[in-house]
């Protein structure tokens, strides 16, 4: 046990001299804060547009969709191209899923806007409530909204890994030190006793907690675009209280008395729990309703006051 408590501890010490190296050596080159800041940001940015763009392409095909033609739904194409016109886009080729549960969901592959919707919404939706979704996943469009996301998300995780990078010889150093001392002691599973696995334990929660906080702002973000989405598609159709009838409508199809699997769903099943709804991509469907009819007592009362 000796002899394996020396060499991890060789190993580790190690491990924190050449990262020690490597930051002292950066250190030593950094251009000026400003150009650093920006090199990095623009570092981030390329390689978050990447990652989205070869993502949604991978997602695309692993939905299994098939395009909807003009000539099986000329009805939903109409209402894309009335939609579209209205918001000042392109219109989005529509595909047909069958997901585990109702849903419809805005892509942007490589070349044009795709919008994915389960067939299961056709016979689940009215007219004004499947208007109202369109309008909502046509508002993602407009808004770029996956891409934003994916770029803020990789900025914080490149500043989440440079971070890191600069504990990294003291979080190697802590290692090597509660498990050699713990191996050398005969104890190799009361590392986290020694005043150096207390240190990294420390370390580990600091970096969890920072890594949590970024993770709740994301969330967050996301969070409010949907509500931007809500108020959009209610201003571009006029009917806000389609669109809160048919997240109340996805709300009851995603619990297991509908039949479908309650897995993702748009607008997210609601759980009672704080952390949950800090880590949530969508608000919970009653906020969202609450906002929407919100909106339409305004517009009622813009009418009344005319």
């Amino acid at each position: 046990m000796v002899v394996v408590g020396v060499v991890v501890l060789a190993f580790y010490l190690s491990l924190s001299a050449l990262s020690a190296f490597a930051v002292v050596t950066l250190w030593r080159l950094r251009p000026d804060p400003v150009t650093a800041a920006v090199v990095g940001v623009a570092v981030a940015v390329v390689l978050g547009y990447l990652s989205f763009r070869f993502g949604t392409v991978r997602l695309l095909s692993q939905l299994d969709a098939r395009d909807m033609s003009p000539a099986e739904s000329p009805s939903v194409h109409r209402l894309r191209d009335r939609l579209a016109e209205r918001m000042d886009l392109d219109p989005p080729t529509l595909k047909l899923a069958r997901f585990s549960a109702p849903n419809a969901m805005a892509l942007d592959p490589m070349g044009r806007d795709v919008v994915v919707l389960d067939a299961t919404l056709f016979r689940l939706l009215d007219a004004d409530e499947f208007e109202a979704l369109l309008a909502h996943e046509l508002a993602h469009l407009e808004r770029k909204d996956g891409l934003v996301q994916s770029l803020v998300a990789s900025v914080l995780q490149t500043v989440v890994g440079v971070g890191y990078l600069f504990v990294s010889p003291v979080t190697f150093l802590t290692t090597g030190v509660a498990l050699g001392s713990a191996w050398m002691r005969g104890r190799p599973g009361s590392w986290h006793e020694t005043l150096a696995g207390r240190i990294r334990l420390r370390l580990d929660e600091f970096v969890g907690l920072f890594g949590f906080g970024l993770t709740v702002f994301v969330r967050s973000q996301s969070r409010k675009r949907e509500f931007a989405a809500d108020a959009r598609a209610a201003e571009v159709t006029g009917k806000p209280m389609a669109l809160a009838s048919a997240l109340r409508k996805l709300e009851r199809a995603a619990r297991p008395g509908f039949g479908l699997s309650p897995l993702w769903v748009y607008g997210e099943v609601e759980v009672e729990d704080p952390v949950s709804d800090l880590l949530s991509t969508h608000p919970s469907t009653d906020e969202r309703v609450e906002r929407l009819a919100a909106m339409a007592d305004e517009s009622m009362t813009r009418i009344e006051v005319r």
